[in-house]
């Protein structure tokens, strides 16, 4: 048996409630024949009467009442399947997997992804905490839409990377420290240091930065979670290179706060950040809507 003709259950359903064949024709806007025509074809496929006619009002038979009240939800469920679609295609509901590292998603992130939740409250945003190599890996594989990542990036890559951001790094010291108003490779040198994981560009960025004064440090650790580095400077057990993604005022009142001083370093060094995604026209309406409020938050 072929599947149900929804234009047919939606006559069923507007004769069953107007109680005449011409109503019915009236309100869907169809000609008296082909009201006919889909009630005697539906009835032909399901092999039973399912309106008595004769008298002034058309009723229905036992099993054209639980069609009709069937069919209502069928209709229902069509029309928001429909909506369903409409909205993701305009963007106003899905989800966007988006992948970036540890330290944008502690406070960066958070203020993005509330003025996403303004704007568009139907778009679900699926963060994965991952350096910029597995990013990069795994937009190229479909498994993200969007990637924010630490620059510059190898060139080997195919996906676009647009510059998105440029952060000042600055010295995390314990308190207890005497510190000069800036700090230099050889001042940080001589004192124990927390480091970024070796595999991230971060880590290279400081390293890099030591390199050109001529110095190769090691740190006491490495670990690849911002906050968790933080704790550690607080707890006096080193010094810490991060970038300051907030305002010089806000920052340096969170970092007293927990228990740490914050120092310019010269040479100054900057974090740049960049937005990587595949083309726009591979992307879903959802994810350039995230792509549209991730830029409004460059700088």
């Amino acid at each position: 048996m072929r599947s149900l003709n929804l234009d047919q259950i939606r006559t069923l359903v507007a004769i069953a409630d107007l109680g005449t064949f011409a109503a019915a024709a009236q309100a869907l806007h169809l000609a008296p024949p082909t009201v006919s025509l889909h009630i005697s074809e539906l009835e032909a496929r399901l092999g039973t009467p399912l309106l008595l006619r004769g008298g002034r009002k058309v009723l229905a038979t036992a099993a054209g009442a639980a069609l009709v009240e069937r069919g209502r939800q069928l209709l229902r469920d069509s029309e928001d399947a429909i909506d369903l679609v409409q909205h993701h295609a305009q963007g106003r509901v899905g989800k966007v997997r988006l992948g970036t590292s540890t330290g944008v998603v502690v406070h960066l992130l958070p203020r993005v992804l509330e003025a996403l939740a303004r704007a568009h409250p139907g778009i679900d945003v699926e963060v994965s905490v991952l350096g910029s190599s597995d990013t990069l890996q795994r937009i190229a594989a479909r498994q993200l839409e969007i990637g924010i990542v630490t620059l510059p990036q190898p060139g080997t890559t195919e996906l676009p990377v647009t510059p998105w951001r440029s952060d000042p790094m600055m010295a995390f010291l314990p308190l207890a420290w005497e510190a000069p108003e800036a700090v230099t490779p050889a001042w940080l040198v001589e004192r124990p240091l927390v480091f970024n994981d070796s595999g991230t560009r971060m880590f290279r960025l400081t390293m890099e930065w030591f390199g050109r004064a001529g110095f190769n440090p090691a740190a006491r650790i490495e670990l690849n979670y911002t906050e968790a580095m933080k704790s550690l400077v607080a707890a006096g057990y080193g010094a810490a290179l991060l970038p300051v993604e907030q305002p010089p005022d806000e920052a340096l009142q969170i970092a007293a706060q927990q228990r740490l001083q914050l120092r310019p370093l010269q040479p100054p060094l900057q974090r740049e950040l960049g937005l990587v995604h595949p083309d726009s026209a591979l992307l879903p309406a959802a994810a350039l809507h995230v792509l549209e409020t991730l830029k409004a938050f460059s700088g």
